[in-house]
């Protein structure tokens, strides 16, 4: 049912996108959404987990799913967590096993786990998506992060250094790099990565 998307499936006539600026909170409109050509939308996690099911279960082709949130997980030689390459710029981290990267990772894994239960038709290429070392200022851009996604998938010969493949994501050569939905049964692989730093 989901396959790891890779470089080359970067390509908008790829079949149907759909674009998640991950949230997981109580009372706000934490998610960023769009669907292919139309308009972003800003709406709650269980908003934007019922369209997008909906969205599967409904749809006659694959459907490619990239979600702003870390999709794979890095351990050292040791069994540790270790941050993976995209995630060190300069002093500024931003690790998947810390803070906001391993809550949009639990919310992306809720995710993952009801699109399997849905039982959908189609297959589900995931890519993932990394939008980030932004200003601290003011709120998050939910809508402006998929919009700035979706324009690396228009156009990615332009955008060619940001797409990352998984032999790109070891910082050192021993790490083991794994599907962060390994833990529920659902290994796909690892996805690509589709960056963009403001």
């Amino acid at each position: 049912m989901f396959e790891a998307g890779d470089r080359s499936q970067v390509d908008w006539g790829n079949g149907n996108w759909i674009f998640l600026d991950i949230g997981f909170a109580k009372h706000t409109r934490s998610c960023g959404l769009l669907f292919g050509d139309g308009n972003p939308t800003s709406v709650a996690y269980a908003t934007a987990k019922s369209q997008i099911v909906e969205r599967i279960r409904h749809s006659r082709s694959m459907v490619n799913l990239v979600i702003e949130a870390p999709l794979s997980v890095s351990f050292d030689s040791h069994g540790n967590p270790t941050g993976r390459s995209i995630e060190k710029k300069g002093k500024q981290t931003r690790y998947w096993y810390v803070g906001p990267g391993c809550v949009v990772m639990v919310a992306a894994i809720y995710l993952i786990r009801d699109i399997v239960d849905a039982g959908p038709d189609v297959s589900v290429r995931l890519f993932e998506g990394f939008v980030s070392y932004k200003e601290r200022s003011g709120q998050s851009r939910h809508v402006e992060d998929v919009s700035l996604l979706r324009e690396v998938v228009r156009d990615p010969v332009k955008y060619s250094g940001s797409i990352f493949v998984s032999d790109q994501l070891r910082i050192d050569p021993r790490d083991s790099l794994l599907s962060a939905f390994h833990v529920v049964g659902v290994d796909c692989g690892i996805p690509a990565v589709i960056e963009r730093s403001l």
